[in-house]
């Protein structure tokens, strides 16, 4: 026997009326993904599995609709991903393929064509002083125009730590994967992406490309 007409279209529009939350496993969360992918947020497994990297794409999306940053998935995040994208362009004139880094959101996004293709959470300098392993400076990342002038691909090791598909566009400076990006400023000054993200934004963005950084962070 047949399914009735619309059965499919009703089961995925129950699917997405979840709420869902860090750690649950379930074709909820299979579905957030994807769509979560579709508009550019997300890059890990696409396995039902509301992990890490999945959140770091929920907390872009929130970011970018000036929901509030929490990581669960209700009713205002799913009308989210049905919507256009409210993605609003810092420097709109600064060129079609570039990258866009907002220190007050905490969010980074790639355009191609002027089209927003990729849309990440990241975790930018504290802007504190520190000393780390006989280096001492501020931790702050520089805002301005700049250009990436240097890729180092996979796992690298400065004086500062382990970095990830790292991206220099200023000095030691980069866009780079990180295994910890929390959801505040902690950098020493690069701008961290989560480490799914960091391998698609690699292919994404060469030598020479724009990055614009923008903004101040927010000190409660």
């Amino acid at each position: 026997m047949s399914a009735p007409a619309g059965a499919d279209t009703e089961t995925e529009t129950d699917t997405a009326a979840a709420v869902l939350k860090p750690g649950d496993r379930s074709e909820s969360v299979t579905l957030l993904q994807r769509r979560l992918h579709n508009r550019g947020y997300y890059y890990g497994k696409i396995n039902g599995v509301y992990d890490e990297q999945t959140m770091f794409a929920v907390w872009a999306l929130q970011k970018s609709n000036r929901l509030r940053l929490n990581g669960a998935v209700g009713p205002e995040i799913w009308t989210a991903l049905e919507g256009s994208a409210r993605n609003r362009p810092m420097v709109p004139n600064g060129g079609a393929n570039r990258v866009e880094i907002d220190l007050r959101d905490q969010l980074l996004t790639v355009y191609r064509h002027n089209r927003p293709v990729l849309v990440s959470h990241i975790s930018s300098g504290a802007e504190a002083p520190y000393c780390l392993n006989g280096h001492c400076g501020n931790a702050v990342t520089p805002v301005g125009d700049f250009r990436v002038t240097r890729r180092a691909p996979g796992w690298t090791t400065g004086p500062l730590g382990p970095m990830y598909n790292s991206l220099y566009f200023v000095g030691g400076v980069a866009i780079h994967g990180a295994t910890r990006v929390p959801g505040w400023p902690a950098s020493h000054g690069c701008v961290r992406v989560p480490l799914a993200v960091s391998k698609r934004l690699y292919e994404l963005v060469g030598v020479g490309d724009r990055v614009y950084v923008r903004g101040k962070i927010y000190k409660p």
